[in-house]
């Protein structure tokens, strides 16, 4: 895939919150360099009145959802609110999913929308960027920092400084547990198009893919000096222990691996104590 200038911004709006603390996030509709729009939010950290540790002004999350997700759902909020105790943070809909337009691709086109997102969280102010992904948007990040390097695309402001994958796959065309077995016909039969469409708010692209994308395992090499954290529930039931295994053998003495005790899949499974020890991991990795 090339990598071309990440996209821009179509509009913005303020959109209000619940909290006083907050300053006032920001929604708009991203385009990608594929001409996709991408229905995103911003949230800045809190307004800090007292003595207590602020977060870091320079440091954005931005998050990457898993299939089936939105910017809106009740799951991504949570994390919205946990890594706000940190810095600021950019949520978005990937393509076929939600607001935001196109078909999914399945973590394929999907690195563009992350792209276009990254470079909106680096136009607003902050020098540090921390994406954050789940399941399917795992394997983007992985890729995304492969395909984006600080060396290559800086230009564009696309780059990531830190990446956190949770609940990856580490190979494509898996089928070795029910869930995956079940998503895999929801993808490719038309009958199962249709459910993920209107039982899952997600329109799920047609095409088989073709070239076949760089996997997550050969991306993960090519991420190196960049801080990469694994991150895999011992009981997630989509892709057991050998993906993140794979994921850290892949790059030895680079990658760091979190096995989580109990720990289901993605987003839904990922406890608070396991959002704020992120947050802490990403504030370390500050030079």
């Amino acid at each position: 895939m090339h990598m071309e200038s990440a996209g821009r911004v179509v509009g913005s709006t303020s959109i209000p919150h619940s909290e006083t603390n907050r300053g006032t996030p920001i929604r708009t509709f991203l385009y990608t360099a594929d001409g996709v729009t991408i229905d995103s939010v911003y949230d800045p950290p809190p307004v800090v009145y007292d003595s207590s540790p602020s977060p870091s002004r320079g440091l954005v999350f931005v998050v990457a959802h898993g299939f089936t997700g939105d910017v809106d759902r009740p799951h991504v909020r949570r994390v919205v609110k946990a890594f706000t105790q940190y810095g600021a943070v950019v949520t978005f809909s990937f393509r076929g999913h939600g607001a935001s337009g196109g078909a999914s691709t399945v973590g394929d086109r999907e690195v563009l929308d992350l792209a276009a997102a990254v470079e909106w969280a680096r136009s607003l102010g902050h020098a540090r960027v921390v994406t954050v992904g789940f399941s399917m948007g795992g394997s983007v990040v992985l890729r995304h920092a492969a395909l984006y390097r600080d060396e290559h695309e800086g230009r564009t402001g696309a780059h990531t400084d830190a990446v956190v994958s949770v609940s990856a796959p580490a190979r494509w065309y898996y089928r070795g547990t029910a869930p995956m077995r079940k998503l895999h016909w929801l993808v490719t039969r038309p009958a199962g198009r249709l459910v993920g469409r209107y039982g899952f708010r997600t329109r799920i692209h047609h095409r088989e893919w073709d070239p076949v994308p760089l996997s997550p395992v050969a991306a993960v090499p090519r991420i190196a000096p960049t801080p990469l954290l694994i991150v895999h529930g011992d009981r997630d039931g989509y892709f057991p222990l050998d993906h993140p295994r794979m994921l850290a053998d892949a790059a030895p003495g680079h990658a760091e691996l979190w096995v989580e005790h109990g720990m289901g899949h993605a987003e839904n499974a990922a406890p608070d104590d396991l959002l704020r020890r992120i947050g802490d991991w990403a504030v370390s990795q500050e030079s």
